[in-house]
């Protein structure tokens, strides 16, 4: 692991869970085992380091999606991705705390946001044919998007304390969330 990935991970790891306002950059040199000087070569300010943050979870959920296929119903993929986002937010709890946080903060760069849309493409790209066949709601792609994170995000946030979801659980979920963007 770099130095800059062990600051990365330090960092990510005391914002998730003090937050933004009660994290130093001297507390993330201290868990990242290295000097202040060293951090600001790598990050010059902490909302860049913030935006690294984003930048890189969103890059890790790109990697465990599945690419959008036109030839396989759009209900069996918008329910494979709910079903993955909550897996990958429920193996990575620091990625969800620290998204809960600020995904929806001042600090995170029109840049960083733009970065991460690529995270999401195969989902959008999902949306947009299920819009064209009619099988989803004909309601702007990106509304449609932040009401399905929604979804997820609450699904998580109401079950984070506990040890087991049910597969039982999750379909009810998966089910509400399509219902309701369905045609």
């Amino acid at each position: 692991m770099t130095k800059k990935d062990s600051i990365l991970l330090a960092a990510l790891q005391l914002l998730a869970e003090r937050g933004v306002h009660n994290t130093p950059m001297s507390a993330v040199a201290k868990v990242a085992g290295t000097g202040m000087g060293t951090i600001y070569n790598y990050f010059p300010t902490k909302e860049v380091l913030i935006n690294d943050i984003y930048v890189y979870i969103k890059q890790q959920e790109l990697s465990m999606f599945a690419p959008f296929k036109k030839d396989m119903a759009v209900k069996i993929q918008f329910e494979q991705y709910f079903k993955s986002i909550i897996d990958f937010f429920r193996k990575n709890p620091p990625y969800f705390m620290f998204m809960e946080q600020l995904q929806a903060s001042p600090i995170i760069t029109n840049d960083s946001k733009n970065s991460g849309l690529t995270a999401v493409k195969s989902v959008y790209d999902l949306i947009e044919k299920g819009k064209l066949d009619g099988i989803i709601k004909d309601i702007d792609t990106a509304e449609l998007i932040q009401f399905v994170g929604g979804a997820v995000f609450s699904f998580l946030r109401n079950n984070s304390t506990k040890v087991t979801i049910t597969e039982n659980l999750t379909n009810n979920h998966i089910k509400m969330a399509w219902d309701a963007i369905k045609a």
